[in-house]
């Protein structure tokens, strides 16, 4: 695949909307599903683990890196094609895209999905969802593969596990390849006005200008996260360059240098506070990965 795709000892903060976290041992960037399947054999066959990641943008890598196989899939993987009342897409497209080419198809149902800037395959990975608006409402059929096979599957919506912010793919090794949405006819411009409005309010409501991972709790029964957190004397808290969003108290922003142990450490006495003040256990939708950095480590 050549250097431009495979790349040694590549920083992770270069590949994550936080903008934090270690090297990769290795970081490859496929193409094409024959290039995925070479280099998933190659980590099975070597015994090399990998990390199958899409735009990173829920992601937190601890400050160690990660030991293996970073398998980047956006580019290669972002076509989108209408079939009949479908559209399909690669996992790789950004949700966002998707949202748009829908509204250029005159098809409603996905504008919540306008300003999430994971890609599709991580928003079905974790049933992303926005203003009442979720991917279980909208998935037909997802396609994968199965890395010790070889060999792809097609899932149905009902077989996928979709709940809040979870789905069966967390708990098994297969790679999602395709998405296919059905979603329902409609005006353009209905469809682009209600973009605007819901862009409108994410832009008001979230610290957008900083580096974050998004929410980073999940929201409890009954309660909404920010409010706790805000009531709980946090928002504006800092632990070095990690801070709790002075505009969104749901949101961890990286001030410029945050690091990994910076984050996990602003949640630990997030939880801890809002537990001990409200009984209510906050429980991260963020995924951490990696390794951490070693004391005295350069």
């Amino acid at each position: 695949m050549g250097p431009e795709r495979v790349r040694f000892d590549e920083p992770m903060a270069w590949h994550t909307s936080f903008r934090i976290g270690g090297p990769a041992d290795c970081l490859v960037q496929p193409l094409t599903l024959r290039e995925l399947k070479l280099t998933l054999d190659f980590c099975q066959g070597e015994g090399v683990p990998y990390l199958i990641m899409g735009n990173g943008t829920n992601l937190l890598v601890r400050d160690g890196g990660i030991r293996g196989v970073v398998i980047k899939m956006v580019r290669g993987f972002d076509g989108i094609s209408r079939r009949g009342s479908l559209l399909v897409s690669g996992a790789g497209a950004l949700l966002a895209r998707v949202s748009g080419r829908a509204a250029e198809e005159n098809l409603a149902g996905l504008e919540w999905g306008i300003g999430i800037p994971g890609t599709l395959g991580g928003a079905v990975f974790m049933n992303a969802g926005a203003y009442g608006g979720e991917m279980k409402d909208v998935v037909e059929e997802v396609v994968t593969l199965h890395p010790a096979t070889g060999e792809t599957r097609s899932w149905s919506c009902g077989e996928l596990g979709l709940s809040y912010r979870s789905s069966i793919f967390q708990e098994t090794d297969d790679v999602i390849l395709e998405v296919a949405l059905r979603l329902k006819p409609g005006s353009r411009a209905v469809i682009e006005g209600e973009m605007k409005t819901y862009t409108e309010r994410r832009e008001a409501r979230q610290p957008l200008n900083w580096p974050s991972a998004g929410s980073v709790f999940k929201r409890p029964p009954g309660y909404y996260v920010g409010p706790l957190i805000e009531e709980a004397g946090l928002k504006g808290y800092r632990n070095g360059d990690a801070q709790v969003s002075e505009l969104h108290a749901g949101f961890i922003i990286n001030r410029g240098q945050a690091t990994a142990r910076q984050v996990l450490e602003l949640i630990e006495i997030i939880q801890e506070r809002v537990e001990g003040l409200f009984g209510v256990h906050l429980e991260t939708e963020l995924r951490v990965v990696g390794e951490d950095q070693e004391d005295g480590a350069g």
